[in-house]
Order: structure tokens, then C-alpha cells, then sequence
């Protein structure tokens, strides 16, 4: 029983391989799924993940079911993710040619129709984006962008009073320490030198 526990039946490098290779594998074709599969899933995009995590699972372990074995399976993949995110880090460009850029999905309250289609998004789903984010309506909508994360940010349109009333309160704030600067002016020329 304790062998099955501690000892890996595959060597030390084919555990550290097998992981390595699947994990290269699969950030290739999730990226070429598309930005969509990350954030906004859907009933059968979930399946799909739960269904590949399982069918990926022998190729990563091999027949190997010992405790150890699994252990160097998993710092591998730590690893070689570890140094895969510290080298995009410091080479920006290779990271925007692997992640894309942002997606502009609405502008100006229009709908971007060639990005959404290119994305695989509905516009179903882009109007829960814009709901989550307190709006209504697409005219209420300034921009809004697939990130390169997945998600969907919204920017809402300010209007004219949105617009009247920051400047109202700035104003106000201005007025009010111009009030304070001259109090202590007069208070200053009130003194006797």
C-alpha cells in the first residue's frame, strides 16, 4: 500500500514532461477558442471545460495514481505557468500578439456588429454585460470592450446634466475656498502691524 502512496510508476521526467506538454497544449487551443471561453461562459461551455479538464487527465498523469507522482505532476505545471507569465511579463509584445488586444463591442451606443460576430458573441449576452453594469439600453452605453481577459467592460454615456452637475460641484468647491482665502485675508489686514 505505501509504495502505491510514495513511489511514482512513471519516471520523475516523464512527470514533469507529460504536464508540461498538455499544458502548452491546451493555452494554444484555448486561445484559439477565443476570449470567450474565459469569462463568458455559457451552459455549454462549461460542459466543454469540465469534459476536457477529464479527458486531458491521463495524458497528464499517465497511469500513474500515486500521491507523489500527482505532487510533481502539479509543480510542474505551477512551474512551467510561473515562468510562462514572468516571460510574457517582460516581453509585452509577444504576450498582445498571444492575448490580442481589447475588442470594441459597443461604441457610441451603436453595437460593433463584425466584433461581436468575430467573438462569438451574442447580442443576448452582451446586453447582460450592459445590465450588470446598472444600464438599460444601449444608448446609455458610451463603449463597451471585450478585455483581453474575457470580460466585458462597460463605459456608461455621461449626459449633458451628468456633465452640468460635476462642473456645479466643482464650481461650488472653488467658491467655497475662495470664501476661505479671502476671510483670511481681511483677517490678516484686520491685524495691527
Amino acid at each position: 500500500m505505501w509504495h502505491n502512496i510514495f513511489v511514482p510508476e512513471l519516471s520523475i521526467a516523464e512527470k514533469v514532461i507529460r504536464p508540461v506538454l498538455v499544458y502548452l497544449f491546451l493555452v494554444i487551443v484555448v486561445r484559439l477558442a477565443g476570449r470567450r471561453q474565459l469569462a463568458q461562459l455559457n451552459s455549454f461551455d462549461l460542459v466543454v471545460l469540465m469534459m476536457l479538464a477529464n479527458t486531458v487527465q491521463n495524458a497528464t498523469i499517465g497511469n500513474d495514481n500515486s500521491m507523489v507522482g500527482g505532487l510533481i505532476g502539479v509543480s510542474a505545471l505551477l512551474l512551467v505557468n510561473a515562468l510562462v507569465v514572468r516571460f510574457l511579463y517582460r516581453r509585452p509584445q509577444i504576450d498582445r500578439l498571444l492575448e490580442g488586444g481589447p475588442v470594441t463591442l459597443i461604441k457610441d451606443g451603436e453595437v460593433v456588429r463584425d466584433n461581436l460576430d468575430r467573438e462569438a458573441i451574442t447580442e443576448e449576452e452582451l446586453m447582460e454585460a450592459v445590465r450588470k453594469q446598472g444600464l438599460a439600453a444601449l444608448g446609455q452605453v458610451a463603449e463597451a470592450v471585450l478585455e483581453t481577459g474575457g470580460v466585458i467592460s462597460v463605459v456608461p454615456r455621461t449626459t449633458l446634466d451628468d456633465r452640468f452637475h460635476h462642473l456645479d460641484g466643482r464650481l461650488n468647491a472653488i467658491e467655497t475656498r475662495l470664501g476661505d482665502i479671502l476671510r483670511q485675508l481681511r483677517l490678516q489686514d484686520a491685524q495691527p502691524q
